[in-house]
């Protein structure tokens, strides 16, 4: 009998000593651990880029934006000077300046535009009568609305009473004008596919071929349709204050420009708050609200 209760008390001893053994092992491994996290941690923060864009872009001295040029008045290029003008032009003028750099601009198209601001050896930023939409937010990211839109028409002034619906536009006899890979072209397939479609490749040459009867209506925006109304007599936009859609324009960038898209954002809110985007408004013609 006391033989057993001398073989219990040893092996009781043993449990207690592996116990304290293995509190030991934890105890001695824990600080390994939370070492290799700490250092797996870092080394992630590493291969994240330190240099924000704004500071490259302030390195640089110039901010690179992509725009079209062919769409009046927001982005135009001058073909005999190769000055760009327009209500685009002048916002990212005036982004440029609250960065403390240049602008300088990089032509692109309708058609490219979106692989062209995906690519980051084009430019910084895009600008011009770019609408803000799910499918663009899907892949790219977008500032805040500085200019509303639409959808609407050009036709000859003659016609003014012929085209009111979609329903009027959408038939074999109506010559539809578009230029090709924007949401003018996107548009008139969707909603007019019994017209006579006619794809046209130079957006600003468009309005001229409506009032000379090569086409009879032309898609396009509120922001843009005023100023061919005003400069060529020939011209109407009946449907200018009931567009077919409504939208917002706004500045087209790359993912993962948080802050160049946090600078952008500030600068359109001052111009909002200052009286600035109304008077770029007023400048150019422009429906200020709907």
């Amino acid at each position: 009998m006391k033989l057993n209760e001398a073989n219990r008390a040893r092996h009781s001893v043993h449990k207690s000593e592996h116990r304290q053994d293995k509190v030991a092992g934890v105890a001695t491994i824990l600080p390994i651990l939370i070492l290799c996290i700490v250092a797996v941690s870092c080394g992630t923060r590493s291969r994240v880029p330190a240099t924000p864009v704004t500071d490259a872009i302030q390195a640089r001295g110039t901010l690179l934006v992509g725009t079209t040029g062919d769409y009046r008045p927001l982005t135009y290029r001058e073909a005999e000077t190769g000055e760009y003008w327009g209500f685009g032009i002048d916002v990212a003028g005036e982004i440029a300046g609250s960065l403390g750099v240049s602008v300088s601009y990089v032509p692109t198209s309708w058609p490219t535009l979106s692989a062209d601001v995906l690519n980051p050896e084009q430019f910084d930023l895009a600008i011009g009568g770019i609408t803000i939409t799910d499918a663009r937010l899907a892949t790219m990211d977008m500032s805040e609305g500085y200019l509303c839109n639409g959808k609407t028409i050009l036709c000859r002034k003659e016609d003014t009473g012929k085209y009111k619906t979609i329903e009027d536009l959408n038939k074999p006899e109506v010559r539809v004008m578009v230029n090709p890979g924007g949401l003018n072209e996107q548009f008139a397939r969707e909603n007019l596919p019994d017209c006579r479609l006619i794809v046209h490749g130079k957006n600003e040459e468009i309005p001229a071929k409506v009032a000379g009867g090569e086409a009879d209506v032309m898609i396009t925006e509120i922001t843009e349709a005023p100023w061919y109304v005003q400069n060529d007599t020939r011209l109407a936009a009946p449907l200018l204050d009931s567009p077919f859609t409504r939208g917002q324009i706004g500045v087209l960038m790359r993912k993962g420009q948080d802050d160049l898209l946090e600078k952008v954002n500030a600068k359109i809110r001052e111009m909002k708050s200052s009286g600035r985007l109304r008077e770029l408004h007023d400048k150019y013609g422009l429906i200020y609200g709907y």
